[in-house]
């Protein structure tokens, strides 16, 4: 008889050539899982392989989360009825942290089954980690508006909160966009606001730095196009 559904939350790498940062436990639950349900196949597949280099993907069902969200969560449901045991993988780092995995992590928490997360690389956490800002005291916001005024805005609301609680603010862009956005960071904020620019994390290119803006101002870092977490605390 099938035993009940458990939803493994797989954490994969950040960076390709940081693999060292996933514990073995990760490989155990792999082998574990029937099916997968993640943010991006093509990604995911990657990842799997470099994990484990015998695996045959090919045998197993597959549901990308972001496309027709509706079908694929009734898909989920359905696997969860059947007694599978799913896995469900983020593009980069922990699934359900800024990552559409929530939505079917919801669904299984409704459900009433098992959810294990594991621990892995979240650049989020360890950007924060080493920053030397406010650990108890942070919010996470995802991504700034694009829009340059509306951005720029948003900005000064958040420096105006960071100085009034004393609490770390931590956001992230598209990589094609980081100049932009660093660009209306040293333009909208004081002087001795402080911010943390950490790119390419747990990878051989891995640099967090955090200084004052007027110190970024002097010295534009090279981020384009590359993965970047930024955090600001006045």
């Amino acid at each position: 008889m099938k035993g009940r559904a458990t939803v493994y939350l797989i954490p994969t790498f950040l960076d390709e050539e940081g693999m060292d940062a996933l514990p073995a436990y990760i490989f155990n639950a792999v082998q574990k899982a029937e099916v997968f349900f993640v943010e991006n196949e093509r990604s995911a597949r990657r990842f799997l392989k470099k994990l484990w280099k015998e695996i045959d993907i090919g045998q197993y069902p597959w549901f990308v989360i972001h496309k027709s969200e509706d079908a694929v969560k009734q898909e989920f449901l359905q696997q969860i009825k059947l007694g599978k045991q799913i896995a469900i993988l983020s593009e980069a780092g922990c699934p359900g942290i800024a990552d559409p995995g929530q939505i079917l992590v919801a669904a299984a928490q409704e459900a009433g089954v098992t959810v294990k997360p594991l621990v892995g690389p979240n650049s989020i956490l360890l950007a924060l980690m080493a920053s030397g800002m406010n650990g108890q005291h942070f919010q996470f916001l995802g991504y700034l508006p694009v829009e340059t005024a509306e951005r720029n805005r948003r900005i000064k609301e958040l420096e105006i909160v960071s100085r009034r609680e004393g609490s770390a603010q931590i956001f992230i862009e598209t990589p094609y966009r980081n100049l932009s956005l660093l660009d209306s960071i040293l333009k909208t904020c004081s002087t001795q606001t402080r911010v943390c620019i950490a790119v390419n994390l747990t990878g051989p290119a891995e640099s967090i730095q955090t200084k004052t803006v007027g110190s970024w101002r002097k010295a534009i870092p090279e981020i384009n196009k590359q993965p970047a977490i930024f955090i600001l605390q006045a």
